[in-house]
């Protein structure tokens, strides 16, 4: 199994390591233990390396809890922050919107991910009520490329159904009266090909079958990955369809800073490199900040790339050491597609190539997200989640409002997104610190890959920056409908 997916979750004592290091011994009283901690001397598994690199990339942090953390409580346990919905909707100014009755009606948001959840609508269902939520005005399940046979003792299906948990449930906080529209694939992504050509089959069906507004990718595979940019080609199909539709496609920048991982799902390149399809002209993509909130989800500073490889508490919840390990938010220059015209305004930032993040949101693990899974027998449980497939659902919600702003798609975002940079919209909330840059143990040495630093402006770590809700999205809906 290789999971590279674009989230981290912290896992330690009692959590769900099966989307984290090793296999985990899963107990019908929900606890689930690693059956091995890595030392940072020694390459790790694949299936660790999948749920911080490549698939669902969901690392819980601490045990599993009967009701959701609160940022004190995290804070006091597990000296890492961590956030609930409404202090999401706080920091990112939406509460405007709510009250104009912008909150997603008539829009839909589509959510891809291979294998889904069995217990989603449930488990979606029981989030709202703790959190005082609306249902989503429609919540669909297809599996327009093949039928799911979901497997509860795999922990590759454990690790999408968290993922699947993630991307839905945080979609669904944003713009709680959105339609859902979840679309199963029946095999798992990894590096290389493996699992796109399912992943296009669903899109392009959803695309032509459904009103999307905006389709939401957690996952991607490092450009190197791939044979030759011919076999990326083959795959563009669902986003060249999706421009011609006029839907959004999003994608996660990644969660291992300025490297990632190579075919094997373990050993990580030693120089920076990026994740299709983050680095398509067609996608955008969405890059990590960390939050930092009081309890009522009012700032109390600014916020800056997300970069936990060097905070001791993450590591060690994660990793079961104090590392350093990559855990960062992903960025950087692409290696087969040359720079878009729209990113002309900050080609002296990306040169002559493709630079990712487009955009930023919330997906530091010391600011994680509450999320509330079950799988029967096994586990049930509130569980503290972060990565950059958390920064997407809640940007794919965002989206969603700026459709319902518009009255109808807003179609490739990124010329607007650009022409608002340009323009210095206050939508646009500029990260000017921090970097993803990384530093890890491989063959018995320490690596350091050299991200980018951000600054007053544009960086591939943030990209354009992150957002202002209540101005953001009219905003967006003005630019990208001109």
């Amino acid at each position: 199994m290789h999971l590279k997916r674009k989230t981290a979750c912290f896992a330690g004592t009692g959590a769900l390591a099966a989307a984290l290091g090793g296999l985990a011994s899963l107990s019908a009283g929900g606890a689930a233990t690693a059956l091995s901690a890595e030392g940072p001397a020694r390459p790790a598994p694949a299936v660790q390396r999948a749920a911080v690199t490549v698939h669902p990339g969901i690392e819980h942090i601490g045990r599993m809890e009967k009701q959701p953390p609160t940022t004190a409580s995290c804070e006091a346990a597990f000296k890492v922050a961590c956030y609930e919905p409404g202090q999401l909707e706080q920091a990112y100014n939406l509460w405007p919107l709510y009250r104009q009755g912008v909150s997603g009606q008539g829009s839909t948001i589509v959510i891809v991910d291979a294998f889904g959840s069995p217990t989603i609508r449930q488990d979606l269902s029981f989030f709202d009520k703790t959190f005082s939520l609306p249902g989503p005005a429609s919540f669909k399940i297809i599996q327009p490329a093949g039928k799911v046979h979901f497997d509860a003792t795999n922990p590759e299906d454990l690790a999408w159904a968290s993922e699947t948990t993630l991307d839905v449930e945080y979609a669904h906080a944003i713009a709680p009266n959105a339609n859902i529209l979840l679309a199963e694939t029946p095999v798992s992504e990894s590096e290389g090909e493996n699992g796109f050509p399912q992943i296009v089959q669903a899109e392009k069906y959803v695309i032509d079958h459904y009103d999307a507004d905006v389709i939401s990718q957690s996952f991607g595979a490092t450009e190197e990955t791939f044979p030759a940019k011919d076999s990326v080609e083959a795959l563009r199909d669902a986003y060249r369809d999706a421009a011609r539709h006029g839907v959004t496609v999003l994608a996660a920048s990644g969660d291992s800073g300025a490297a990632d991982v190579g075919s094997d799902g373990q050993t990580y390149y030693l120089s920076p490199v990026i994740d299709w399809p983050a680095s398509d002209p067609l996608v955008t993509a969405v890059g990590g900040t960390q939050l930092h909130l009081n309890a009522s989800g009012n700032h109390t500073s600014a916020d800056t790339v997300w970069n936990d490889t060097y905070s001791v508490p993450t590591n060690k919840f994660i990793y079961g050491d104090n590392g350093p390990n990559p855990l960062a938010s992903g960025g950087g220059e692409s290696a087969l597609f040359p720079r878009p015209d729209y990113q002309n305004p900050v080609q002296d930032e990306v040169g002559q190539w493709r630079g990712v993040p487009d955009v930023s949101m919330s997906a530091a693990c010391d600011g994680a997200v509450d999320i509330y899974m079950t799988v029967p027998g096994i586990l049930a449980g509130w569980y503290p989640t972060c990565g950059t497939s958390e920064a997407t659902p809640l940007f794919a919600g965002i989206v969603a409002l700026a459709a319902q702003w518009n009255h109808h798609s807003l179609g490739l975002i990124n010329p607007a997104l650009y022409r608002m940079w340009d323009a210095r919209k206050p939508g646009i909330v500029k990260v000017t610190s921090g970097n993803n840059n990384v530093s890890f143990y491989q063959g018995g040495k320490l690596h350091k890959v050299g991200g980018f630093h951000s600054a007053n402006g544009y960086s591939t770590g943030a990209g354009v920056g992150t957002v202002n809700g209540s101005l953001f999205v009219p905003e967006l809906a003005r630019f990208a409908g001109s």
